[in-house]
């Protein structure tokens, strides 16, 4: 994602905000420790965008996610007009 938006920008450095992250964790329905490991992903984009510019998280597990991917992060950034 993040080489992703830094293609799409040209740099990181537009990024004003990361409005939202999603964070869904394919999970057995006795495990409830989705929040500790998304923690990974806000650390992260912490480390990247500074602690300041970090807005909402939702964490979810889930039965399943497409082509068998263990983790897919849903995120929504802010930038500079």
């Amino acid at each position: 994602m993040l080489s992703a938006a830094r293609k799409h920008l040209g740099s990181l450095d537009k990024v004003t905000k990361v409005v939202r992250l999603g964070v869904y964790i394919v999970t057995e329905g006795d495990f409830f420790a989705q929040p500790k490991v998304a923690d990974a992903a806000s650390e992260l984009f912490s480390d990247v965008f500074g602690e300041d510019k970090l807005s909402v998280r939702i964490v979810l597990g889930v039965a399943s996610l497409p082509l068998g991917m263990p983790v897919e992060l849903e995120v929504t950034l802010e930038v500079e007009a």
